[in-house]
């Protein structure tokens, strides 16, 4: 029976390794858990703030949050989802101490069942891969990502951009999984539509300038045949 039940619980991770120790004093060893998540909680801070000096700030402070609640920690999650959820409520305190934004709905109206979409978008044309450099597209998705309400925006970054499960990102925000799959929905419909309007603004642009250069040439071409004749 012991077998079974050392089998269930599984090997200590690595992770949880470095807590355990860290709660026995040995700094070194949080130092390191430091080093391994440090970036992650900048980007994910830097992405709900959308300033890089109040996102040091929020990192330094969920560190410091962190180890003196080590003991807190009851290791029924990952370390690295309970960090995240130190780093979400310091950032969006951060936020709240700024000019109050429009209010948003977060979660009417939404259904997150595979077959029942709340409306549908139509595909981009041409595809934007097909255009711009994946440097390029990085730059456009990171601005359109800080476009994003802070309620969808910090559940996408969670999700899609850090890697996070639905339960995890759950556990980080204090919401229900229901809740999550809600406002990652609407994320993406929101991020989507407003790409889609982004490539298309840029698609006019440049087909207009197109346009522009061709009248040009013809121009040109006609000032060079009245000059020949």
């Amino acid at each position: 029976m012991g077998a079974i039940q050392n089998k269930l619980a599984g090997p200590v991770s690595e992770e949880l390794s470095l807590v355990q120790a860290a709660k026995k004093g040995d700094d070194s060893a949080f130092e390191e858990l430091v080093r391994r998540y440090d970036r992650n909680v900048f980007r994910i801070a830097q992405h709900i703030t959308q300033n890089r000096e109040d996102a040091e700030d929020v990192v330094q402070e969920a560190f410091l949050k962190a180890y003196g609640n080590l003991q807190q920690f009851q290791e029924q999650s990952k370390f690295y989802t309970w960090l995240v959820r130190i780093a979400v409520n310091e950032a969006l305190m951060k936020l709240r101490r700024r000019k109050p934004e429009r209010t948003v709905s977060l979660d009417e109206d939404i259904k997150t069942e595979d077959d029942s979409l709340p409306r549908e978008i139509a595909d981009w044309s041409p595809n934007p891969e097909q255009q711009y450099t994946q440097s390029e597209l990085r730059e456009i998705l990171s601005k359109t990502i800080q476009g994003l309400p802070p309620g969808f925006r910090t559940v996408f970054v969670l999700r899609d951009v850090e890697g996070l499960s639905t339960e995890e990102t759950a556990a980080a925000l204090e919401l229900s999984v229901p809740a999550v799959k809600s406002r990652l929905l609407r994320a993406r419909l929101q991020l989507r539509e407003r790409l889609g309007r982004y490539f298309q603004r840029r698609e006019n642009g440049d087909g207009k300038n197109s346009e522009a250069k061709r009248a040009d040439v013809k121009t040109d071409d006609a000032a060079s045949g009245d000059g020949n004749q």
